[in-house]
């Protein structure tokens, strides 16, 4: 078998979803992609064809980057507060 054809099956593959206003964006990435859908999502909402705004797109790349933080085991909060 030509190794430019063997894939990986280790990936996991994430799922991100908008349901606005009847229309649905669900986009799949894994783990090594988040830059490019995070470029997606600026250009679906710099779209004015689209109903997919700057705010979605900020929503959804906070949600990435939370669920990313939560895989990798850091915490969310970047400081400690002393007692």
């Amino acid at each position: 078998m030509d190794a430019n054809k063997v894939f990986s099956m280790d990936r996991n593959v994430n799922v991100i979803a908008l349901v606005k206003d009847g229309e649905r964006y669900v986009f799949l990435y894994d783990d090594q992609s988040v830059p490019q859908l995070l470029q997606t999502l600026g250009r679906y909402a710099a779209d004015p064809e689209l109903n997919f705004t700057w705010y979605d797109a900020a929503v959804l790349s906070q949600k990435v980057r939370r669920l990313q933080t939560e895989a990798l085991g850091t915490p969310d909060k970047p400081f400690r507060r002393s007692a």
